[in-house]
């Protein structure tokens, strides 16, 4: 019997999404925006000591490779030619730090995670170095001295990883996030792999100039790191084996967000950075961000630290019973608190409780704290800006819990609006690869955009009891702080293990952004799936 005759959709594009939590790989239809086909496979996160969190380099590569193949499987049993999948994207967790050896192709230790505290005491001696009156790092950067950023983290490893001193030594190292080491790996490795990155990744490293858009002497020297293992900069999309596009500001692309945005430093707490850039002769677009280290992740910590619920799921099913709080408020500060406060000290608290609170007050308390940390982002960015809200819109696993998203437009007091296709991570990232010089398949034009349906939450509560409630959460905010006076050493044998149940630092991240879009008053808000 011959074989079914396979269906023609037209040029397709792929996306890998890899993420802290799982790796993914989509396949689009670039002239619908359909989602075709996926595979997700979970990412390991490792704790070996307190505050430091570390994933395998081998497992993120090998991951990939798994979801593509799967994913071209199951495209084969919908009769769909791979062959027609064009071009592939990749979004990816930006921060996260990765060494290698350019001959062997093996990594020299385990990737640090943009989570990871170790590098506290780094921060803190290199912060004596800047000059009260002029910080240099942040005008060139858009970026506080903090944990969360690259640089810090290279340092750490150049500091007490014998492997990596050894490795630059020789000229035999290489640095990046983890879309470089992925397109490294994946365009050939130790046989010629593009060693690269794109301006969104670049631009949170912390050496990287946001103004002139290069890697940058003077910070580099400041550092101490040598420019020889950073990769070569480029634009968000062009063909270079495989784009890369740091994930929130794939999902910008993703939320259609074209109109002009300009490089404005905030003074209240938010991140200045690369948006994107889509084409190596196009013009650089900026944003403001606010970045939240516990947000979905404080669900899988009531599920696998707490015992509470058994899935994800069920956290809606549970706020749903009591529809309140009861004057609960939980700040999930597992890992200090970054935007606004950007405050190491920090350490999560549930205060309020009463012996009348149960499991269903701290599951719905859990999600409004998902929510009063996207209002004080919010409220950073209108201070900034000085421009209203005119409504919120979100993406990404958590906008399915329907309690989440009244929540969050009940404390925020504007509407809230989700796209009825929440894939819009790995869709902004293929859309970039689609677009590509030289690929061509995917037109970024409005008027070549397909419409998105959307699904509109208005706010329910008066505006009065909104502010009760966020007054309240502010109060809990300032008791979680200097909980943690000193950090642990950094300097010990980072081959030591100690088995500490520390499960809560398993990270999905709250982004806000607002670039190509805040002059029209519309803003991104990425909620980033918490399920496995």
């Amino acid at each position: 019997m011959a074989s079914a005759k396979k269906a023609v959709l037209g040029p397709l594009v792929g996306a890998v999404d890899q993420g802290t939590s799982s790796t993914r790989f989509l396949v689009f239809n670039s002239k619908t925006a359909e989602l075709l086909s996926h595979h997700q496979v979970e990412i390991k996160q490792e704790f070996p000591r307190e505050g430091w969190v570390e994933q395998d380099p081998k497992e993120i590569l090998q991951s990939v490779y798994e979801c593509i193949e799967k994913t071209c499987e199951k495209l084969g049993q919908l009769n769909i030619d791979i062959s027609n999948i064009k071009a592939i994207g990749v979004s990816n967790q930006r921060e996260t730090t990765v060494v290698w050896d350019k001959l062997t192709g093996e990594p020299l230790y385990n990737a640090v995670v943009w989570l990871d505290l170790r590098t506290q005491s780094t921060v803190e001696s290199l912060s004596k170095r800047i000059p009260g009156n002029n910080n240099f790092v942040k005008s060139k950067t858009g970026l506080p001295l903090s944990t969360y950023f690259s640089a810090v983290k290279l340092r750490w490893l150049l500091d007490n990883v014998r492997k990596v001193q050894k490795a630059v030594e020789e000229d035999r190292a290489l640095f990046g996030t983890i879309d470089s080491w992925l397109i490294w790996s994946l365009t050939g490795g130790a046989s010629g792999g593009v060693h690269c990155t794109d301006v969104t990744n670049a631009s949170r490293t912390m050496l990287f100039n946001i103004h002139s858009l290069e890697w940058d002497k003077e910070l580099c020297e400041f550092f101490e790191i040598p420019m020889k293992i950073l990769p070569n900069v480029r634009s968000s999309s062009e063909i270079y084996g495989l784009m890369c596009l740091g994930d929130q500001s794939a999902a910008l692309v993703g939320q259609m967000c074209f109109q002009d945005g300009q490089c404005v430093f905030s003074e209240h707490g938010l991140l200045t950075t690369v948006a994107y850039k889509l084409g190596r002769d196009k013009p650089v677009y900026y944003a403001l961000e606010g970045s939240v280290a516990i947000a979905g992740a404080v669900i899988r910590w009531l599920r696998d630290n707490l015992g509470i619920i058994k899935s994800s799921e069920e956290i809606e099913k549970l706020a749903k019973e009591v529809g309140t709080s009861y004057g609960c408020y939980f700040v999930p500060a597992f890992s200090g608190l970054y935007a606004p406060y950007w405050e190491p000290s920090a350490r999560g608290i549930i205060c309020g409780l009463t012996q009348f609170t149960n499991k269903c007050h701290i599951a719905f308390a859990a999600l409004e704290a998902v929510c009063f940390q996207t209002r004080e982002i919010l409220d950073a960015m209108n201070r900034d800006c000085g421009i209203p809200l005119s409504h919120l819109q979100v993406d990404g696993g958590m906008t399915n819990n329907k309690i989440l998203m009244q929540l969050q437009a009940d404390i925020l007091y504007i509407p809230v609006v989700k796209p009825s296709m929440p894939e819009t991570t790995a869709l902004g990232a293929a859309m970039a690869a689609g677009a590509a010089e030289g690929v061509g398949v995917w037109s970024l034009e409005p008027e070549d955009l397909s419409a998105v349906t959307m699904e509109r939450f208005e706010p329910q509560i008066n505006a009065e009891e909104s502010e009760i409630r966020y007054s309240t959460w502010k109060k809990a905010v300032m008791k979680s702080m200097g909980w943690v006076t000193t950090q642990s050493s950094e300097s010990g044998d980072p081959s030591i293990f100690c088995s500490l149940p520390l499960g809560f630092f398993i990270v999905s991240s709250v982004v806000m952004l607002i670039g190509a879009r805040y002059l029209s008053g519309q803003f991104l808000f990425k909620l980033d799936n918490y399920m496995s």
